[in-house]
C-alpha cells in the first residue's frame, strides 16, 4: 500500500524537504464517477507504480530564469513569437482567437517572463511558471535531475493517500463564497470574476492548504503537465472524435485545472479530470511541477 516516505539524499537540484517520496504498490487513476465523459476520465483502472517522489509545489517563476539562464533554452513561446492569453489579462489581441474559445488572445511577446504580454507586469518569482510547452516542461526536468510524473502518478499523488477523493481536500465541492480551497474561477465564466480567493490569475504556489501528503495546489492555479500522450477510452462518438483528434495533434496529458476552471464551465479542478494539448502549446495557465525515480 502506498504511504508518503520520508527519504533523503536523493540526486536532485532541489531542496529534499520539496519533495515526498512515495512507496511504490498497486494503485488506480481514473474514477467511476466521470463528469467530462468524453475527455476519459473513466472508467477506474488498477495500476502499479513504483517507488517516486514529486515535488511539493509547481516550478516557479524564479526557478524557471535559473533554467533558462544556465541552459540558454528557448522556449516554444518565444520561437513562435506568441502565446494564449486569457482576455481578462490582456486584450491587446495580435492573433486569431481559437475557434469557439473567445475569451482566449494569442498576443505577441507573451512568455514565461511576461504572461500578459509586454505591455503586462513581469510574473512574480513564487509564482507558477507559465506559457511553457511540454517540450519546454521536458527540458527543464532534464536540466533539474528530474521527469514529469505520469498521469497515475498525479493522480495518487493528488489524493494524498484517499481511495476515492475527489478533491485533494476531500469531497467538498467549492463555490463562490464560503467554501474556497482553491484558486479557480468565481462567478460568471468568462465575464465576471468576483475573486473570493484573492487572486484572478496565477497565486504563489505555496498558496492554500496543502492536501494530506503535503503537495501544493494540486486543483487550480495552472494546469500541470504530465509525461503521458493524451488518450481517450471512453465510448461514445464524443469520445471516439475526441480521441482522434488528440492523436493526431500529438496531445499531452494535462492534470489539475486552472485559475480559469469553475464547474459552470471547465469543471476540472477534480482529481480524475483531465485535458490534452498539442506539445508544443504554451498558455498562460499551464505550468508543471517535477517527479523523481526513486
Amino acid at each position: 500500500m502506498f504511504q508518503a516516505a520520508d527519504l533523503t539524499g536523493k540526486e536532485t537540484d532541489l531542496d529534499s524537504s520539496d519533495i515526498v517520496w512515495m512507496d511504490g504498490g498497486r494503485t488506480h487513476v481514473g474514477t467511476d464517477r466521470p463528469e467530462i465523459r468524453f475527455d476519459g476520465e473513466s472508467p477506474r483502472r488498477q495500476t502499479t507504480l513504483r517507488a517516486f517522489g514529486i515535488s511539493r509545489f509547481a516550478v516557479t517563476v524564479a526557478e524557471f530564469a535559473r533554467f533558462i539562464d544556465e541552459s540558454g533554452w528557448m522556449t516554444s513561446a518565444d520561437r513562435f513569437g506568441w502565446s494564449y492569453v486569457f482576455r481578462g489579462l490582456s486584450e491587446d489581441a495580435t492573433g486569431p482567437r481559437p475557434r469557439d474559445l473567445p475569451w482566449w488572445n494569442a498576443i505577441d511577446g507573451a512568455n514565461w517572463r511576461c504572461p500578459a504580454g509586454p505591455s503586462g507586469d513581469r510574473a512574480p518569482g513564487n509564482h507558477p511558471v507559465t506559457h511553457v510547452s511540454h517540450a519546454d516542461a521536458m527540458a527543464y526536468a532534464a536540466w533539474a535531475g528530474g521527469r514529469l510524473a505520469t498521469e497515475p502518478e498525479w493522480e495518487h499523488a493528488a489524493r494524498g493517500g484517499s481511495d476515492n477523493a475527489r478533491y485533494p481536500w476531500g469531497d467538498a465541492e467549492p463555490d463562490d463564497d464560503r467554501n474556497i480551497f482553491c484558486n479557480i474561477w468565481q462567478g460568471e465564466f468568462p465575464d465576471e470574476n468576483t475573486v473570493r480567493d484573492g487572486f484572478y490569475g496565477t497565486a504563489p504556489v505555496d498558496a492554500f492548504e496543502p492536501n494530506p501528503y503535503g503537495l501544493f495546489n494540486m486543483s487550480g492555479n495552472v494546469w500541470e503537465w504530465c509525461a503521458d500522450r493524451f488518450r481517450v477510452r471512453s465510448v461514445g462518438k464524443a469520445a471516439r472524435v475526441r480521441n482522434k483528434q488528440a492523436i493526431a495533434e500529438r496531445e499531452h496529458v494535462l492534470k489539475g485545472g486552472s485559475f480559469l476552471c469553475h464547474k459552470s464551465y471547465c469543471w476540472r479542478y477534480r482529481i480524475a479530470a483531465r485535458s490534452g494539448r498539442p506539445g508544443d502549446t504554451s498558455a498562460c495557465n499551464s505550468g508543471f511541477r517535477l517527479a523523481f525515480d526513486a
